[in-house]
């Protein structure tokens, strides 16, 4: 899954600048017919397109007199074609694949069906890892069916900690103190490979200090990344710029694939990386002499909450084939569906049973899925989330201050203010 993770990272990013589109949805329930479906296109999409087509194979065997079609979608231009179709119910699908961070603006923009009462009563979903199921919930409404799941850990080289005498990191601070220590003794390599533009390897080291990106404030969120536990965890994560580690006029611009490429070459002791990433490691210098453990927090043996990112299946409320199209959601994002797509693509499943058996499988995904079981975390559900991101304000906040502009106090407040703009105009 090299490449898959940019793919991922695409997916999970809203657009701030989408045109207006309309909230009405079709009242009609056609019980046949055609049914037209949009996917995201991957790098390497062949395993994809094959476990699509057995699904939809089983689903015309099951409803006769319907047909599917099956579209791939570029990810990089996802936004502005899904945005369209909102806007134009005739020339739109009846299914979509979406990042899940975007489930919020798409609810804002009356673009997705709520689905709640199908959801309620399919029984594959009672097993939906409830952080999975968040990413489809908008204000206690359910939007879609988790498609898959990714999530970061740790991975270090058992090499070079061997050869220092270190054992992996079992609480924060040892982490950092690693990191520190193996550049110090290897000035040849990043203790651990960070990114100032790499959100969401910075979210865990905010959430294991107790802090959080927004609280719910009525109908809408008020930011918190200025409060006293986050700034703990922002200065934590950008303790580790510098020269003891990861010079910052290097790892300012770095985003999360750079930290990763700097692992996978050999250049980095340690990363934060995703199960998404493990091909590019595995594929790269380092194949047989890594390891990986779940992101320690601050108590030892504790696990640092992850960012649960994926993506979901969702009906689009114009659809005028309700019944038939939730039908082919939960097709497409059914239990065998889904272990066939981790055996195809790596993707992780989101039934937590589904994924202990891929954990049998193939135990390289046994971190990610024990950090997934330790609580991973979601954005905030808000349309405003998307203006944030592709704003850029947490990764200008991470930048001021390492590169020593502004305090973390002060880099906290402003990055607080864009967010509750971002929040007040998407809640206007």
């Amino acid at each position: 899954m090299s490449l898959v993770a940019a793919v991922v990272l695409a997916s999970l990013t809203a657009t701030a600048c989408a045109p207006s589109t309309s909230k009405g949805g079709s009242t009609a329930d056609d019980k046949s017919g055609t049914l037209r479906v949009w996917l995201f296109q991957e790098v390497d999409n062949g395993p994809k397109e094959r476990v699509v087509q057995q699904a939809v194979d089983t689903f015309e065997k099951a409803h006769k007199g319907t047909d599917v079609h099956v579209e791939y979608i570029p990810v990089d231009t996802r936004a502005e074609k899904i945005k369209a179709a909102f806007n134009d119910p005739k020339s739109a699908p009846d299914v979509i694949e979406y990042g899940n961070t975007d489930t919020a603006g798409y609810v804002h923009d009356g673009g997705l069906l709520d689905i709640s009462k199908e959801f309620a009563a399919w029984g594959e979903a009672r097993d939906t890892d409830p952080t999975a199921k968040e990413s489809v919930t908008v204000d206690g409404k359910v939007y879609g069916a988790p498609l898959f799941v990714g999530v970061r850990a740790l991975y270090y080289r058992t090499d070079v900690f061997k050869s220092l005498d270190l054992a992996p990191p079992s609480t924060q601070q040892e982490l950092i103190d690693d990191a520190k220590a193996v550049h110090k003794s290897r000035p040849d390599l990043y203790g651990l490979a960070v990114g100032g533009a790499y959100t969401y390897g910075a979210m865990p080291f905010i959430w294991a200090a107790g802090g959080e990106l927004a609280q719910k404030k009525g109908s809408s969120y008020s930011s918190t990344i200025d409060s006293a536990a986050a700034q703990k965890g922002i200065r934590a994560y950008t303790s580790l710029f510098g020269d003891g580690n990861c010079p910052a006029a290097k790892c300012a611009g770095w985003g999360g694939n750079d930290t990763v490429t700097a692992f996978a070459t050999g250049k980095a002791a340690m990363a934060i990386g995703g199960d998404f990433n493990h091909q590019a490691v595995e594929d790269g210098e380092v194949k047989g002499k890594y390891a990986v453990v779940p992101l320690p927090g601050e108590k030892e043996g504790s696990i640092a909450p992850a960012f649960a990112g994926g993506n979901n299946i969702g009906v689009l409320a114009s659809t005028s084939h309700r019944t038939l199209a939730v039908g082919l959601m939960e097709a497409l994002a059914s239990k065998k569906t889904q272990s066939a797509l981790f055996d195809g693509m790596g993707f992780l499943p989101t039934y937590t049973d589904v994924r202990a058996q891929a954990a049998r499988k193939e135990p390289f995904v046994a971190p990610f899925i024990r950090t997934l079981g330790a609580g991973a975390k979601f954005v905030p559900a808000s349309p405003g989330w998307g203006q944030i991101d592709a704003s850029l304000v947490l990764p200008t906040m991470f930048q001021q201050i390492v590169s020593g502009r502004k305090s973390v106090a002060a880099a906290a407040g402003e990055a607080a203010g864009k967010m509750d703009d971002a929040f007040s105009s998407a809640a206007g």
